[in-house]
C-alpha cells in the first residue's frame, strides 16, 4: 500500500493571548523543529477566527496575532519553507465551512465536548441548556475541519482534548466524499507523548483562563519575579525536596538536557533551597528564550515587516485553497452557467448509483471491514478487519489515490471470482467520477 510521497502536516494558534512558557513547550517549539522534517510539507497559521468564538475584545485578537506571529518567527520558523498566514486572510475557509454546515448532521456537533460542556454546566445551573452558548461556539468543530481538509493536511498534531475534533473532521470529509466524490483526504490526528504540558504558577496546567502563565518573551527580571512566584512547599534548605509533584522541577525539565535534569533531581535529594532552584530554572529559561528575544522585539516594533510575511503567505496558502474552492464549488453545483446545460437532477443520481461503491461495516467480532462492490452489488474485494474505521478509511483512501498499489498486500483480497483487471478499473472508474 503507498503512502503519499509528501505528507501535509497542519498546526494553528487561536489568537486570544500572550504566548507563555506553556506554549512555547507545547506548541510552538515542536512545531519549528517539525517543520524541519524532509518529506513534508507544513502549514502553520493564526486563527483568528476562532478567536472570535472565545474573545470579544478586537484590540486583544490584533495584539494576540502579532505577538504569536513574532513569537513563532523568533524561535525559528522559516516562512520560506512552510506555508504561514493568517486563517481570516483565506476566504476560502469560511466558504467550504459553509459547505460542510451543508453534509453535517447536527446530530455529530451535539456530541462535541465543548458544546456538550457549555450545556450541562447550564444544566447544573438550573439554566435553559443553550443559555448563552453562540452558534460559533456550536460550530466550532466544522470551521477546524474546514482549516484542515481545505489543504488535505494528512496528520494534525493535537492534545489528547482536541482528538474529537480531528474524528469529527474525517467525518466530514468522509460524508461529502461520499455525496459528491473523492476530494478529500481524511485527516489523522498525531499525539506527541513527549511534549511537556507546563505547570503554571499555582501548580494547574499553565493558561490564561487560570491567570497562572510566564509570558514566553517577558522581560528578564519580569520573568524572575514570576519565577520567584511559583508555588512550592514549606521545606527549608538542606531538607530533601521531592520532584513528583513539584511544578518548579517539570517547568526546569521541559527546558533542560537529561544531564541538567539529573543534576537537579540530585540537587532536589541534596536538599537545594527554592531560591536557589528558582534562580537555576531562570538562568535555564533565559538560556534558551534570550537569543531569540531580540528578534522577537523587532519584529512586535515592526508590525508592517509581520504583517508583510502574512501576506506573503496567505498568497501561496491561497494558490493551493483557490483552485481546490473552484472544483469544489463545481463539484456540488455552483457551476458557470455558460460552461454546458445542465444535466437532470434523475440522470445525475442514476449516474452516481451506476459507480462502485466502498462499504463499511462492523461485524459481531466487534472489527471493521469495507469492501468494493460493482453497481449490481457483487463483491469485488474485501478488507481484512480492522480495530477502528479510522484504520479502514486509511486504506479506502490509499486504494482510490493509488488504484492497482495495495491490491497485493496483507489489508485486502480479492473477493472469488472477481479478477484484478477488474478491481484496477472499478477503482479508476471512481478516480474518474471525482
Amino acid at each position: 500500500m503507498s503512502s503519499p510521497a509528501v505528507i501535509r502536516y497542519l498546526t494553528g494558534i487561536t489568537t486570544t493571548g500572550t504566548p507563555h512558557l506553556g506554549n512555547y513547550v507545547g506548541a510552538i517549539r515542536p512545531t519549528v523543529a517539525a517543520s524541519r522534517r524532509a518529506g513534508t510539507e507544513n502549514f502553520y497559521f493564526l486563527a483568528d477566527y476562532h478567536a472570535l468564538i472565545k474573545c470579544d475584545e478586537p484590540s486583544r485578537i490584533q495584539r494576540s496575532t502579532l505577538e504569536i506571529a513574532a513569537c513563532w518567527l523568533a524561535a525559528g520558523l522559516d516562512p520560506d519553507h512552510v506555508l504561514f498566514y493568517r486563517q481570516s486572510d483565506i476566504p476560502e475557509v469560511p466558504e467550504l465551512t459553509w459547505l460542510l454546515t451543508c453534509v453535517t448532521g447536527k446530530g455529530l456537533l451535539n456530541r462535541a465536548h465543548a458544546y456538550k460542556a457549555a450545556v450541562d454546566k447550564n444544566a447544573a445551573s438550573g439554566n435553559d441548556p443553550d443559555a448563552d452558548v453562540s452558534v460559533g461556539l456550536f460550530m466550532y468543530p466544522v470551521l477546524m475541519a474546514a482549516d484542515i481538509i481545505m489543504f488535505n493536511a494528512h496528520r494534525v498534531p493535537v492534545g489528547r482534548d482536541q482528538v474529537q475534533h480531528i474524528e469529527m473532521a474525517r467525518d466530514m470529509a468522509q460524508s461529502f466524499n461520499h455525496l459528491y466524490g473523492e476530494h478529500f483526504v481524511p485527516p489523522e490526528a498525531v499525539i506527541d507523548e513527549a511534549v511537556a504540558m507546563l505547570p503554571g504558577l499555582d501548580g494547574r496546567k499553565m493558561s490564561k483562563s487560570y491567570d497562572n502563565t510566564i509570558p514566553l518573551f517577558a522581560p528578564p527580571a519580569q520573568m524572575r519575579k514570576q519565577i520567584a512566584a511559583i508555588v512550592t512547599d514549606s521545606r527549608a534548605p538542606g531538607e530533601p525536596k521531592e520532584v513528583d509533584g513539584s511544578a518548579l522541577f517539570q517547568i526546569y525539565q521541559a527546558f533542560a538536557s537529561a544531564d541538567e535534569t539529573a543534576a537537579m533531581r540530585q540537587a532536589y535529594a541534596q536538599g537545594i533551597a527554592w531560591a536557589d532552584a528558582k534562580q537555576l530554572l531562570f538562568e535555564r529559561i533565559d538560556r534558551e528564550t534570550a537569543p531569540m528575544r531580540e528578534r522577537h522585539d523587532a519584529l512586535i516594533n515592526n508590525p508592517a515587516e509581520v504583517e508583510r510575511i502574512l501576506k506573503a503567505g496567505a498568497q501561496k496558502a491561497r494558490a493551493v485553497a483557490t483552485p481546490f474552492m473552484a472544483r469544489l464549488r463545481h463539484a456540488v453545483g455552483l457551476r458557470d452557467l455558460a460552461t454546458g446545460a445542465a444535466a437532470p437532477v434523475r440522470k445525475d443520481k442514476a449516474a452516481r448509483t451506476s459507480l462502485p461503491a466502498f462499504k463499511q461495516y462492523r461485524e459481531a467480532d466487534g472489527h471493521f471491514y469495507f469492501k468494493l462492490v460493482d453497481p449490481q452489488g457483487r463483491v469485488l474485494l474485501q478488507s481484512r478487519g480492522f480495530g477502528s474505521p479510522k484504520e479502514a478509511g486509511q486504506v479506502i483512501t490509499s486504494l482510490r489515490a493509488a488504484p492497482g498499489e495495495g491490491l497485493d498486500g496483507t489489508q485486502v483480497e480479492l473477493a472469488p471470482g472477481a479478477a484484478r483487471a477488474e478491481i484496477v478499473a472499478a477503482l479508476n472508474q471512481l478516480a474518474d467520477a471525482s
